[in-house]
């Protein structure tokens, strides 16, 4: 019955926003029959709109709730799938959510603790400081004077997601079966990523697990601060981190009045992003302003404060070769390489003709490269990349969206601070010395070290393996398979063993050779500790 009354809170309001005038519109692009499409014109019964389908699309979000609102923000980071203006306006959806009741979250905060809240904290504050859809936050102080801040799971929150997902993935079915721009737009697929994210972000032992991976990225670093998740306190509905104090990175006005340094901040935001994507594989990707303070005081003063961990990306050696490769062919105007790399990695079909995408690519690129470059939004280039290469079926791999997602953020952050921030000229430094690094002598260097490591392991069991090998080429299993290979075996036996006591022999001296190129490497260019 419930479920009965939520899709007919869902149709009163697809009728109040006309998002059935957009199904209409879609439909009738993709089906022959101009019958039906006729019959589908008549559902508009003279309604009009002055708001842009976007603006209607994000109003109608925002009515739903608070799982359709975070459905909407995870939609906003498909710039690959949909129409610019469309994201753009989800882009805007804030997940400002009323509150729950607080006696809810002391009762969840007990039942999780397993003790009442007056042995658990010294003073608690039962009026939230923030709420979103899926959590809201308390600050509270521990019996030994150090103040926290608790992060609580939205009760009952698990069995109105799966309801909610359930409808949305009906609705993605029907918008794949009946409008030909709905098939285009993956909808099943990306309900099935806002599925993933939603579960992980219902684990909060999960995102306290995120910080501190981050945390313990920064920690030599001034750049970013990361709150420690004080793990006696933490479960699966209910977080308890160290409090941080600083002011939202949005409040202009207030980061001028404690006199920190705007420009400074944004070329440290720029730092901070790419440090974590090509140095860590291991980025934070929910950067919008909500989530990112300054903070105002203590040694950390001036520096940035990251929040809530639910989203983060990771990169492969894979990715960020790629993405070396591919920023190395963009500085150079190779647009074949880049058609070249998108056709190797298997991202695009192994039947794309290359030159046909590498047109696509310069036509992109070579109107901004022709522009000043403190007009050149790199965010912007990769969301055209995106689109261009949609006709090419290019499968977009969702790391990369999750990166163009932030890169985004943090380039809109980076130029509200400083109009004049130059991303590309800001990060050019930090890229060229981690491509140095990654395909020069020290990338090779670094790499043979850790290759080395499992050298160490597999070379004391070479001569059991060879000595299996030989012995397998001696005497071959009997099988119905391998009866004219174990003939032909047989005839060069003794060939084939001195074939692999010699590769074994040779093996052996290229392992010494490069051990002594690499001390010998350690003892003449690099530098002595200090210097």
């Amino acid at each position: 019955m419930r479920s009965i009354f939520r899709i007919l809170t869902i149709v009163q309001v697809v009728l109040r926003f006309g998002l059935d005038q957009l199904a209409v519109d879609g439909a009738r692009r993709g089906l022959d029959s101009r019958l039906l499409g006729v019959l589908l014109s008549l559902l508009r019964l003279g309604r009009r709109f002055d708001e842009t389908r976007g603006a209607r699309i994000r109003q109608a979000l925002e009515s739903l709730g608070p799982i359709f609102v975070k459905f909407g923000q995870v939609l906003s980071t498909r710039r690959d799938l949909l129409p610019e203006d469309i994201a753009d306006e989800l882009a805007m959806l804030q997940d400002q959510v009323p509150p729950f009741e607080s006696h809810l979250a002391i009762a969840t905060i007990e039942r999780s603790l397993g003790k009442p809240l007056n042995e658990l904290f010294e003073s608690f504050e039962e009026t939230p400081v923030a709420s979103a859809s899926i959590a809201q936050v308390h600050f509270a102080r521990l019996h030994d004077g150090q103040d926290v801040a608790i992060k609580v799971l939205r009760p009952g929150m698990l069995s109105i997601i799966d309801k909610d997902l359930a409808l949305l993935h009906l609705f993605a079915q029907l918008a794949e079966r009946f409008s030909s721009d709905g098939r285009r737009l993956k909808p099943r697929e990306v309900v099935a990523e806002f599925n993933n994210y939603l579960h992980d972000e219902l684990d909060l032992v999960r995102e306290a697990a995120n910080a501190t991976q981050l945390r313990r990225n920064f920690a030599n670093s001034p750049l970013l601060q990361i709150p420690e998740m004080l793990w006696d306190y933490c479960k699966s509905d209910v977080i308890v981190m160290e409090r941080v104090y600083g002011i939202p990175i949005n409040r202009m006005q207030r980061l001028e009045e404690a006199e920190i340094d705007l420009k400074q901040l944004s070329r440290e935001g720029v730092e901070i992003f790419f440090t974590q994507v090509f140095r860590d594989g291991y980025f934070h990707a929910d950067m919008h302003p909500g989530n990112i303070l300054v903070s105002d005081r203590g040694p950390h003063k001036g520096h940035y404060i990251a929040l809530d961990f639910g989203i983060v990306g990771t990169l492969s050696e894979f990715d960020k070769n790629y993405l070396a490769q591919n920023f190395l062919a963009f500085f150079r105007r190779d647009y074949r390489r880049v058609a070249e790399l998108h056709v190797e990695s298997g991202w695009a079909p192994a039947n794309t003709r290359v030159d046909a995408l590498e047109a696509a690519v310069r036509g992109v690129c070579e109107p901004f490269f022709d522009r000043p470059l403190k007009e050149i939004s790199l965010g912007q280039v990769l969301l055209r990349l995106f689109q261009a290469s949609r006709r090419f079926n290019v499968e977009i791999q969702p790391q990369l969206v999750l990166l163009q997602k932030t890169l985004l953020n943090i380039e809109g952050l980076g130029r509200q601070l400083d109009p004049d921030l130059d991303l590309w000229v800001t990060a050019k430094p930090f890229l060229e010395k981690w491509m140095k690094e990654q395909v020069g002598l020290q990338g090779l260097r670094q790499r043979t070290e850790r290759e080395a490591e499992r050298w160490s392991a597999m070379l004391p069991e070479l001569p059991r393996l060879t000595h299996i090998a030989l012995k397998r080429l001696a005497y071959p299993e009997p099988n119905t398979t391998a009866v004219k290979l174990g003939q032909l075996i047989e005839e060069n036996r003794r060939t084939r063993r001195w074939v692999v006591v010699l590769s074994f022999l040779v093996f052996l001296l290229l392992v010494n050779m490069l051990a002594l190129l690499i001390k010998l490497w350690g003892l003449f260019l690099l530098p002595p500790p200090g210097g």
